[in-house]
């Protein structure tokens, strides 16, 4: 799963209005991911949804062991 992950930060890194992307792995817990992703706004990370093509995301949710859950801060 995590080389799998892996693979997929550098097509979010290329999208317009993406500044960072990293992948953190659970220390107590190395099944434990976690992607924190910076963007310039809302609105071009949801643009960016699309650049991940559809298989792979499939190949990506087959992986889950439960749904990814998104959440957006801001400083």
């Amino acid at each position: 799963m995590y080389s799998f992950l892996n693979s997929v930060i550098s097509i979010i890194e290329d999208c317009p209005g993406c500044i960072s992307c990293k992948l953190l792995r659970g220390i107590e817990n190395p099944a434990s991911l976690a992607i924190i992703e910076e963007w310039e706004s809302v609105e071009a990370h949801r643009a960016a949804a699309s650049a991940i093509p559809p298989a792979k995301m499939a190949e990506a949710v087959a992986l889950f062991a439960r749904p990814p859950v998104g959440v957006y801060y801001r400083d």
